[in-house]
């Protein structure tokens, strides 16, 4: 690939990203869109273990988190998410022609994931891979912070608040929360704009679960509290034939980080290679 690790430059802002490959070419490429709050690093093992299979992995830090610049926690939409995910997977496709393309989306980063397959229509992408879609919270939001919400979306967007991620949810292994906590990288900020989307995105997808138009695979831990499990059950009830649900008994939040996360990531592998042959 003739681009490397660093920065890349989108409307003027620098956004982060790293790729993990294999020594051969790869059987196909997966673009990695993060979750609230987190980066991309977080995600070593994962690209070490694709590698591993013959995947190839790009992860890229969301505007306003990890290294790349913006307020902690804020966008003004979720097109400018899109644009990312688009300038990205056309830096793939323009350096890799031919080979299968893949978006992989995990809690926000899986609602920006359906999103953007639901607004922008790509071409260039054979299927989709969500752990954990942010399509609901895992709690009843009060009927007084949305009104609030709402009254801050317009008048003070930017207005950051703290986001209240349950991060003890995220995994039974302890050692990953540890690592959590103490990463620098990590921060708890959500912006009034970016929370009243989370929530308005998060319902407008949900309604349109019959209509996803790729292969889909839709992963999501049984006892998850971060989001709303049933949720996710209920569309990728509705989604249709090309989806692939897979309820993980016992699972948390961070699939890909749980005790059982070789099996998680295996599912995800032998997913992708199945619809490669497609």
């Amino acid at each position: 690939m003739n681009w490397t690790d660093g920065f890349t430059h989108i409307d003027g802002r620098k956004v982060y990203f790293q790729n993990w490959t294999p020594d051969k070419p790869p059987i196909a490429w997966i673009l990695l869109v993060h979750g609230l709050g987190e980066h991309s690093s977080r995600y070593q093992h994962v690209g070490d273990f694709f590698t591993r299979q013959g995947l190839a992995l790009t992860g890229f830090d969301l505007l306003g988190h990890g290294k790349t610049e913006g307020q902690r926690g804020h966008a003004e939409s979720y097109d400018e998410y899109c644009h990312q995910v688009d300038h990205l997977l056309s830096k793939i496709q323009e350096t890799q022609p031919g080979v299968p393309l893949f978006l992989y989306g995990h809690s926000m980063g899986g609602l920006i994931s359906l999103y953007h397959i639901r607004t922008n229509k790509p071409e260039n992408i054979k299927g989709v891979i969500c752990t954990s879609p942010g399509l609901a919270t895992g709690f009843p939001v009060p009927a007084w912070k949305m009104t609030l919400g709402n009254l801050l979306y317009k008048l003070a967007p930017r207005f950051s608040m703290n986001n209240g991620l349950p991060v003890e949810g995220l995994t039974h292994d302890k050692s990953v929360i540890s690592a959590y906590k103490a990463d620098p990288l990590n921060h708890p900020h959500i912006s009034a704009r970016m929370g009243m989307d989370l929530i308005r995105n998060g319902q407008e997808i949900s309604k349109t679960a019959s209509d996803f138009p790729l292969p889909l695979l839709l992963m999501v831990g049984e006892d998850d509290y971060v989001i709303s499990s049933k949720a996710i059950i209920d569309y990728g009830k509705k989604a249709g034939a090309n989806t692939t649900l897979k309820v993980w008994p016992g699972g948390f939040h961070e699939l890909h980080n749980e005790i059982n996360k070789e099996d998680v990531l295996t599912t995800i592998v032998e997913w992708v290679k199945t619809n490669v042959a497609k």
